[in-house]
């Protein structure tokens, strides 16, 4: 490797960070409006644990869209920003399904349960969904 291929890397690697880190601030922002109340309180003033276990799971699946997404990139830097950026948009509009889904599909309102103060099993169900989802995205890109 010569010094061009070592600052091209550099590069590439400081473009897709950027854009990993673009689509994970998205995916703090789709769980901030599916939940009531504003998620940087709920997780840093009170402490919730159900907020913070969603982000987190919402946090490693978009990592893990995005990841595949840059190992699966065959066509050169610009057109694997762009596919790792549309990839990560669609895991973060279908773990948005999924938190539908299983609101629809569970008792009470699922945005509340993560908003409670007392830590809910309900949120670990949810988490996982991200997970899962983001790992079907993964496994779809490559």
């Amino acid at each position: 490797m010569n010094v061009a291929d070592l600052l091209f890397n550099i590069g590439a690697s400081l473009a897709y960070g950027i854009v990993g880190t673009i689509l994970m601030a998205l995916g703090y922002v789709v769980v901030d409006l599916l939940t009531p109340g504003k998620l940087h309180e709920l997780i840093w003033t009170q402490r919730n644990r159900n907020a913070t276990l969603v982000v987190a799971a919402n946090t490693i699946g978009v990592a893990i869209i995005v990841a595949m997404a840059i190992f699966a990139s065959e066509n050169g830097l610009a057109m694997g920003l762009i596919s790792t950026a549309a990839y990560g948009l669609v895991g973060l509009v279908l773990m948005a399904v999924s938190f539908f889904i299983l609101d629809m599909l569970t008792p009470g309102k699922l945005g509340a349960v993560i908003a409670e103060a007392e830590p809910h099993p309900a949120i670990w169900v949810n988490a996982s969904a991200h997970i899962a989802v983001a790992l079907v995205v993964a496994a779809a890109i490559s």
